[in-house]
């Protein structure tokens, strides 16, 4: 619903818009003034809007949720402080407050909707369709067990959703698109460079002597922090995974073959064409140009005679679901190979589609994943004797006892280590520890004798540790690193040199100089790159070469950064162009949806502050840090 348009504008519009013209989307905790929000709620409610309260309860499920959710996707568990530190507790409340205040305004202007729609919309939803393309009672009960809902409270919460997503319709639906937006995001994502460059690399650097000891020791002194001898750790470590438990050979072919048969897309490549299509404007353009191809007419031809760009007729080789529109997925997925379609209208015009290679769906057979699928279902099982054997070890450490001891015990593996903060050891080489971020997170937060507790693994397992020494980090002396400063002061006179020879190249040509001139002086090749776009970097050009290309007038030199801090680029942009904005053309009408959809959501984002104001808030600190445990909101 909303949330849903957020996404869709945020993603797009935070690398583009906010980049051409201004903050376009309000953050939406922002939006919605926690920080303002000064009167308290029941004991019980961490806050309430207009007369809606939201219980403790309710929010500490929210925010458990959403940092499982967050857990699951960096494959990691998430501790509390982590999730305040980057604002969950804040996010979520701002999303149940927001979701309150349009839930108040449905109630108050008596929107409704029948159980009938509720029924027709769960029925459709692909999330709960089976491999027949039918709706699946059993992927019905397993996704909606998953989210915590019964199936009656999942009903409530979905009409609660398209009641809000009919507010939200009325508020900013349909909103018109600016053309000076429109062509400031064409222009930001479409225009194209060309350049000619020159790199200046660390040969063209001269020749480099050592330097005398004042320079090296001044040198040293302005960085020593950058030279300095990190802390290290004596950790004693034991790991236990579901793979440390499980037992392959016990799962039956009986099992096997069922869980096969339910993941079977899991196991193979699903059916992929090759897809072209023609927007026509209206149906009887369509109509014709397909009597002309059945008369033999080619469907490039009637795509040249249109002006069709190739990136608005060639969708490549593609699956079903990669193609937006739905009508035309389904035609190009009904035709045989080297066939056209009749008119289809879809949602950006009607469409005649050409089908050319089709390349079959693939499924792995059973035998070439059994020992896969039988090693999956055994760690899944293996969840519940992880959870035994972790209690045993907790039983026994609750006595004191090493954990060296204790490996031998249950028969797991204890060993030392010797790290840094980064997980490296003396030799600067990587450590191997599971989860070795948050492992290392928590062991650097530790100290000697103290009792840590098992750090959760993002496999279902555990890591327990213990410190058992700490080398403090310190400055070390200029004789400890003298080599190492020496390579860096090197590498850093390097630096400057090739930058001095860069700045007097653009000098030069800025100054009316040629650049093949000034390439021939330093002895070096001009090269062009083409159709240079701001995404990314393009044609031999580094990424902050094409930001510097961007940012240079026609014509105009200007320097750069190029592959590595040793090399320079000297570019000349030679020329700039826009193609042409036809609004006809799919890739400007997907434009026009993106920013109509960001627009209502602003829109949206407003309505809510303004109802907020009208209707009241207030948050209950007190009760908001018991329910996700302390800590400041």
């Amino acid at each position: 619903m909303m949330s849903g348009m957020r996404k869709a504008g945020q993603s797009w519009l935070g690398r583009i818009v906010v980049a051409v013209l201004f903050g376009f989307l309000i953050l939406s905790f922002g939006v919605w003034g926690i920080g303002d929000m000064l009167r308290t709620s029941g004991q019980t409610n961490v806050a309430h809007v207009g007369s809606t309260q939201i219980s403790a309860q309710a929010y500490r499920d929210a925010y458990q949720n959403e940092i499982q959710q967050l857990s699951r996707r960096i494959r990691r568990a998430v501790t509390n402080d982590e999730a305040r530190a980057v604002g969950l507790d804040r996010q979520v409340l701002s999303k149940m407050m927001t979701e309150a205040t349009l839930d108040d305004r449905v109630k108050a202007y008596g929107l409704a909707i029948s159980d009938a729609t509720i029924a027709k919309a769960i029925f459709a939803d692909p999330t709960f369709k089976g491999a027949n393309g039918q709706f699946d009672r059993n992927a019905f009960n397993d996704a909606i067990r998953n989210q915590g809902f019964t199936e009656q409270g999942f009903v409530r919460a979905q009409r609660a959703v398209y009641l809000r997503q009919q507010l939200a319709d009325t508020i900013g639906g349909n909103a018109p698109v600016p053309g000076v937006l429109r062509e400031a995001v064409h222009r930001y994502q479409n225009e194209t460079r060309t350049v000619s460059f020159v790199a200046i690399g660390a040969d063209k650097a001269g020749e480099v002597a050592a330097p005398d000891a004042a320079t090296l020791q001044a040198f040293f002194d302005g960085q020593k922090t950058a030279f300095r001898a990190p802390e290290y750790r004596k950790v004693t470590l034991m790991t236990l995974s579901p793979a440390d438990v499980a037992k392959p050979d016990q799962v039956s072919d009986g099992e096997t073959q069922a869980f096969y048969d339910r993941n079977k897309s899991r196991y193979g490549a699903p059916e992929k064409r090759s897809v072209q299509q023609i927007v026509f404007p209206t149906a009887d353009d369509a109509k014709a140009a397909s009597e002309r191809i059945k008369s033999g007419t080619g469907f490039d031809a009637i795509a040249q005679e249109r002006n069709i760009p190739a990136q608005d007729l060639d969708l490549g080789l593609v699956t079903k679901d990669a193609i937006i529109d739905p009508k035309v997925a389904d035609a190009a997925f009904a035709l045989p190979a080297n066939a056209v379609s009749e008119p289809v209208e879809g949602r950006f015009g009607f469409v005649l589609v050409r089908v050319g290679e089709i390349q079959p769906e693939t499924v792995k057979p059973l035998a070439e994943v059994s020992a896969e699928i039988k090693t999956e279902i055994a760690r899944g099982r293996a969840r519940d004797a992880v959870q035994d054997v972790h209690d045993k070890i907790e039983d026994q450490r609750a006595s004191a006892k090493p954990l060296a001891d204790i490996a031998r015990d249950v028969k797991l593996n204890a060993r030392q280590v010797e790290v840094d903060r980064a997980g490296r050891d003396k030799a600067g080489k990587p450590v191997d520890i599971a989860d070795r971020e948050a492992v290392l997170k928590s062991a650097f937060a530790s100290d000697v004798g103290v009792d840590n507790e098992a750090v959760s693994t993002r496999d279902g397992g555990y890591v327990w540790f213990e410190i058992n020494g700490i080398e403090a980090g310190r400055e070390r002396k200029l004789d400890e690193v003298k080599a190492e400063v020496e390579a860096a002061w090197k590498a850093d006179e390097i630096g400057n040199r090739i930058a001095a020879k860069a700045s007097d190249a653009v000098k030069k040509i800025n100054g009316g100089m040629a650049l093949e001139a000034v390439a021939t002086e330093l002895g070096v090749e001009v090269k062009t790159a083409k159709d240079v776009k701001r995404q990314g970097a393009a044609g031999g050009l580094s990424q902050p070469a094409v930001a510097q290309v961007f940012a240079t007038p026609v014509g105009k030199a200007a320097s750069a950064l190029g592959a590595n801090p040793q090399e320079r680029l000297v570019i000349r942009v030679d020329g700039a162009e826009v193609p042409p904005l036809i609004a006809t053309q799919q890739s400007v009408v997907q434009l026009d949806e993106q920013i109509r959809l960001a627009i209502g959501d602003d829109m949206l984002n407003v309505y809510v502050q303004k109802m907020q104001q009208e209707i009241g808030t207030g948050v209950n600190d007190a009760v908001l840090r018991q329910a996700i445990g302390g800590g400041q909101f």
